[in-house]
Parts: C-alpha cells; structure tokens; sequence
C-alpha cells in the first residue's frame, strides 16, 4: 500500500488561531526541572493552550521554540505507556533542530511519539 501525506492549511490555521485567541500560558520556563523526573531539565518553555482541553482531560501542552515568526511548526502525537494515554503536543515557534530535540525527548522511557512538520 502507497503511503500518502495530506497537508491541511486549515488544520495549521486552526491551531493558530486557537492559540492565538487563547494564549499560552508557560508553567514550566527553559532550565526548569520536570516535577517527577527531577533530573530532566526543559530546553525549551513548555506549557499550555489556555482554556483548552485535550485527550488527557487537561488542556493542550504546547513546546515553544525561539523563532521570531509566531505560529505552528509542528505536532507530536504520543502514546505514554506508563500513564496509558495518548495525547497531542503543539510544537510552536520551532526550529527543525527543536522540533528533532523535542521529537528525541518524546521519545524516551516508556513514552512514543510521531511527528508532524507543517509544510510551508
């Protein structure tokens, strides 16, 4: 079977917009230590689409890259075969290399994810 790749510009915008009208609200800031697994320390800010709500019942985390242009780069979808759930990330303002460095982190331990880049 021939794999096929859909890019929907609507999907993109719709998470722009999503964001854009929300906003982002960063919990846990670049240097700071992850709560359970003390000895991870963020490379980027991390957090969350305010007002949101995602698979996991919170709302949708997001990984926030340092590019000047303001808007989606990227999803990870990750299953968490400790916590048995699944749930999409937002990769905002990325770089490929961040976006390949939070793919990596992602993918660790008991944690799996996919990538999605958004084509231009």
């Amino acid at each position: 079977m021939k794999e096929t790749y859909k890019n929907n510009s609507r999907f993109w915008d719709s998470l722009d917009r999503l964001i854009e009208e929300k906003g982002i609200t960063v919990d846990r800031p670049k240097g700071s230590r992850h709560d359970r697994f003390p000895a991870f320390v963020y490379p980027f800010d991390y957090g969350y689409v305010n007002n949101t709500v995602s698979t996991d019942g919170v709302e949708l985390d997001v990984w926030i890259g340092n590019l000047t242009v303001k808007k989606v780069s990227g999803i990870l979808n990750i299953i968490d075969m400790d916590k048995k759930d699944t749930e999409m990330k937002i990769l905002y303002a990325c770089s490929p290399e961040e976006m390949n460095e939070i793919y990596r982190i992602n993918n660790q331990m008991m944690m799996h994810a996919v990538m999605l880049i958004r084509k231009s």
